[in-house]
C-alpha cells in the first residue's frame, strides 16, 4: 500500500508537474525499491486519469554492476534497442530516486562513467527526455536519507513532504519581481566567506522553476556569459558520481577553473578533467524553497536551499544556453553570500532586503 501523503504527491506530480491528459503515455521509473509505495500511488492515479503508465523498476546494486562493467558498445545497444525507442513514445517521465546508499556508485571508474554519459544518458535523457517530455525527477525519503540530513527519521519524513507539497503557485508569484530584475541585469556579484566572484548575465534567459521539473522545487536559473566568470567561490558539502565532498573551492579566470581545493582533490580533478566544458559553468541559479534550510548531500534538495546560489560546473540547458558543452552538470551550492545586481545589494546573507523581493523570504511564503 501507500500513505496518504504519497497519494497527494502522486496526484500533484501527474496533474500539476507533468500536466498529463487522457490517453497520454508516462514512463514511471523507480531506482531503488524503497519508493515502491509512491510508484503504486502513481500507477493508480495514472489509470484513474486514463493515462498509460510504462513502469520500470531498477535495483541499485544491479544498476551499479551495469555502471561498472558497461562500455561504449554496451550503452549504445541499451539506448538503441531499449530506452531511446520507448522514450520517444513518452509524453511525460517521472523518475523516483529511492536508493538507500547515495555512495553506491562511488567506485565506478571515470572511463565507465564517461561511456554511460556519452552513449546512454546524453541521447536518452539529455537530448530526448529533457527536450521532448514533461519530466519530473524526485528523491524518496528513507532512514539513510534522514541520516545524511542529520534528522530523526519521522522529522525528516515530515520535512520531505512539506518541501515537496509546497504551494508552488505562491512561490511562482513571489519569483516574478526577481526575474524582472535579473532580465535587466548585466553584472552579478557574490560576496561572502571564501567567496568573491562576478560574472555577466546580460541578455540571458531566466527560467523560474516551481514544481514542473523537480520535486521539491524552487529556483530561478539562467547561465553566465561563458568567459565572464572571474573570482573565487566556496561551496557547501556535495556528493557527485557517488563521491562525497565536504567542501569545494574554485578559482576562476575568464570563465575557466584554474585552481581548486576540496576534501578530495584527486576525485575533484578527475571530474574537472572529464572534458573542456567541465572546467566552465553552464548554469547560475537562486535557491528559493523556504522549507529547505541546509545541505543534505543531495543535489535535488540542496540546490533549492533558500538563501543559496548554485554556479554549476558543466553542461548548460538548451532552454537557457551559454554554449557550454560537457558530460557533467554539477549543481554545487554556495549558501549565504551577499548578492549584488549591477552594484546594488539585493540579498544580505540569506535574506532579501529590497522591498520588491522580500516576498521571497521564508516568513512570507510559509
Amino acid at each position: 500500500m501507500y500513505n496518504e501523503r504519497d497519494k497527494q504527491l502522486a496526484k500533484k506530480i501527474l496533474t500539476y508537474s507533468c500536466e498529463l491528459e487522457e490517453r497520454q503515455n508516462v514512463m514511471l521509473q523507480l531506482v531503488g525499491l524503497n519508493g515502491i509505495g509512491l510508484l503504486r500511488a502513481l500507477v493508480e492515479e495514472a489509470r484513474a486519469m486514463n493515462v498509460n503508465p510504462f513502469v520500470q523498476i531498477e535495483d541499485t546494486e544491479i544498476r551499479r554492476v551495469l555502471a561498472e562493467t558497461g562500455d561504449k558498445a554496451f550503452w549504445k545497444k541499451q539506448a538503441k534497442l531499449d530506452q531511446l525507442p520507448l522514450m520517444k513514445k513518452m509524453d511525460a517521465f517521472v523518475g523516483i530516486r529511492a536508493s538507500l546508499n547515495i555512495y553506491e556508485q562511488a567506485d565506478v571508474s571515470k572511463k565507465a562513467n564517461k561511456a554511460y554519459a556519452d552513449y546512454f544518458a546524453d541521447p536518452v535523457h539529455f537530448k530526448e527526455r529533457v527536450n521532448n517530455t514533461n519530466w519530473v525527477v524526485l528523491r524518496y525519503p528513507s532512514e539513510a536519507f534522514a541520516m545524511n540530513a542529520r534528522m530523526p527519521t519521522q522529522r525528516f519524513r515530515d520535512f520531505y513532504y512539506r518541501a515537496c507539497l509546497l504551494d508552488y503557485s505562491d512561490l511562482a508569484e513571489a519569483m516574478k519581481p526577481l526575474q524582472s530584475r535579473l532580465e535587466e541585469t548585466d553584472l552579478i556579484q557574490l560576496k561572502g566567506e571564501g567567496t568573491d566572484i562576478e560574472f555577466s548575465v546580460k541578455g540571458q534567459t531566466w527560467i523560474p522553476c516551481f514544481g514542473k521539473r523537480n520535486i521539491p522545487d524552487g529556483e530561478l536559473f539562467s547561465s553566465p556569459i561563458l568567459s565572464s566568470v572571474n573570482g573565487r567561490i566556496s561551496y557547501a558539502p556535495s556528493v557527485y558520481q557517488g563521491k562525497p565532498f565536504e567542501f569545494v573551492t574554485l578559482e576562476v579566470r575568464d570563465g575557466v577553473v584554474i585552481d581548486f581545493d576540496s576534501s578530495d582533490n584527486e576525485a575533484l580533478e578527475e571530474i574537472l578533467d572529464t572534458d573542456a566544458g567541465a572546467r566552465q559553468f553552464g548554469e547560475f541559479s537562486f535557491g528559493l524553497n523556504p522549507v529547505i534550510e541546509k545541505p543534505m548531500y543531495d543535489i535535488l534538495f540542496d540546490e533549492k536551499i533558500y538563501g543559496s546560489n548554485h554556479l554549476t560546473l558543466g553542461n548548460d540547458y538548451e532552454i537557457a544556453p551559454n554554449g557550454n558543452e560537457s558530460n557533467i552538470h554539477w549543481d554545487l551550492v554556495c549558501i549565504g553570500a551577499d548578492v549584488y545586481l549591477d552594484g546594488e545589494k539585493i540579498r544580505e546573507g540569506r535574506t532579501f532586503i529590497t522591498d520588491d523581493l522580500q516576498g521571497l523570504n521564508p516568513e512570507n511564503l510559509l
